[in-house]
């Protein structure tokens, strides 16, 4: 077998999220469908993708892995020519190879950033970018959001931040959470090692209450701290959010980088 990396991009407004369900299109069944197809595969493959997806939520700098018997082997090139022919115009394959030796998609990232893009104009959003903007009615103070993620980040419980899975922990390490202002658009960048189901979008949601001034920059914290998911913490719309980068380490630290992630963490470190 030959473990492949593939770089990927998609809008995510016609799709059911990334991971397959039955009966739904969702960019996993479509993009295992196209890889099947190219390399004349028996049944499709199975992905592994950096992260998860929600119905919704678009994607520039989404990877998987995917491991092919090496009786099917393809170059690089004709992968992607290939694929270009058969995926559908709402997701891209920028770039295609056999991956390093120990990569893993999911558990070998250091880290993943999402930007989520807000529009305080009264007349709304460029109709242009209207599915990748959320509008806001009320105008926001980007100067309060960006001190109130300041006190959220470094290696934390989340929880109240994250709708809870079974067996999963919370404990996360947020590396960025920051407001900038452009004209009437707002964009919110949040970098983490990794994030929980619905993370990116309840902090969004959280600095909103904020800029909005329905709450102060301490609130949030205190938010943080009761570790309970709070019903006053709202969960933003899908469509203003975009997987942006998945950054992994060296070559000659992908297996090491994979086995410190598999550690569960049930409390911060520090």
């Amino acid at each position: 077998m030959r473990r492949w990396r593939i770089d990927l991009g998609y809008e995510g407004t016609d799709f059911h999220g990334w991971a397959t369900q039955p009966g739904l299109r969702t960019v996993q069944a479509t993009l295992e469908d196209a890889l099947g197809k190219v390399l004349r595969l028996p049944a499709p493959p199975t992905t592994v993708c950096a992260g998860r997806t929600d119905a919704g939520v678009h994607a520039r700098g989404q990877v998987v892995h995917v491991d092919v018997a090496d009786r099917y082997e393809i170059e690089p090139a004709r992968l992607l020519h290939r694929l270009a022919r058969v995926l559908p115009s709402d997701i891209r394959v920028g770039d295609a190879r056999p991956a390093p030796e120990g990569f893993d998609a999911r558990f070998g990232a250091l880290h993943r950033r999402y930007v989520y893009r807000l529009c305080d104009d009264p007349s709304g959003p460029d109709p242009l970018e209207r599915r990748y903007v959320v509008a806001r009615r009320r105008t926001l103070d980007a100067d309060a959001m960006q001190r109130a993620g300041r006190l959220l980040l470094g290696e934390r419980d989340f929880a109240a931040f994250c709708k809870r899975r079974a067996g999963a922990t919370t404990v996360r390490t947020l590396l960025r959470l920051d407001t900038v202002r452009r004209g009437a658009q707002l964009d919110v960048t949040v970098e983490a090692d990794a994030f929980c189901h619905s993370m990116v979008r309840s902090l969004v949601g959280g600095l909103v209450s904020v800029g909005e001034g329905r709450r102060d920059a301490e609130w949030v914290a205190e938010i943080l701290d009761a570790q309970v998911r709070s019903p006053y913490v709202t969960v933003m719309p899908a469509h203003g959010l975009t997987l942006e980068e998945v950054v992994y380490p060296a070559d000659d630290r992908l297996a090491a980088r994979t086995y410190e992630t598999r550690r569960r963490r049930d409390e911060p470190t520090s």
